[in-house]
């Protein structure tokens, strides 16, 4: 079930940079999620991690029990006053992601954190029959992801 909680205040991101290897371009995810998060009438707080596949390959076999890396894994908030949710990404991942589909890195990472977004919210791209693809392509092109 999706949630959409009242947009009185916006998106409040809090990030977390787990990883030395690649700096991230905070201000551009920032500003991406913030204006995919108006588009869609959402505020509240949101928590990005960007980590490593040791740090995902463990939280996906506790939490998903498939013991490998992952790119993104999110998380949604467990009750109310408690955020939207958490999200978090593999930059060694993401990197192998990139070169596969000829993008920058940098760009998969504002794809993997819009991903995550759409996944804290209740969209399924594993069961909703393609409703979160057709959201997140309307949002990529709106928002030049």
């Amino acid at each position: 079930m999706k949630r959409e909680p009242p947009s009185t205040k916006g998106l409040s991101l809090l990030i977390v940079k787990r990883q030395r290897k690649h700096p991230i371009r905070i201000d551009r995810i920032r500003t991406l999620l913030s204006e995919a998060a108006r588009s869609m009438g959402v505020s509240g707080e949101l928590a990005l991690v960007f980590g490593g596949d040791r740090l995902l390959r463990r939280l996906n076999r506790d939490y998903r029990f498939k013991d490998k890396p992952t790119d993104v894994l999110s998380f949604e908030s467990q009750g109310e006053g408690m955020g939207l949710g958490d999200v978090f990404i593999s930059v060694e991942t993401a990197r192998a992601n990139a070169k596969r589909f000829s993008r920058t890195l940098d760009r998969e990472l504002e794809i993997l954190a819009l991903h995550g977004l759409l996944h804290v919210l209740g969209y399924d791209h594993e069961t909703d029959h393609g409703e979160m693809e057709a959201l997140e392509k309307r949002l990529r092109r709106r928002i030049a992801a």
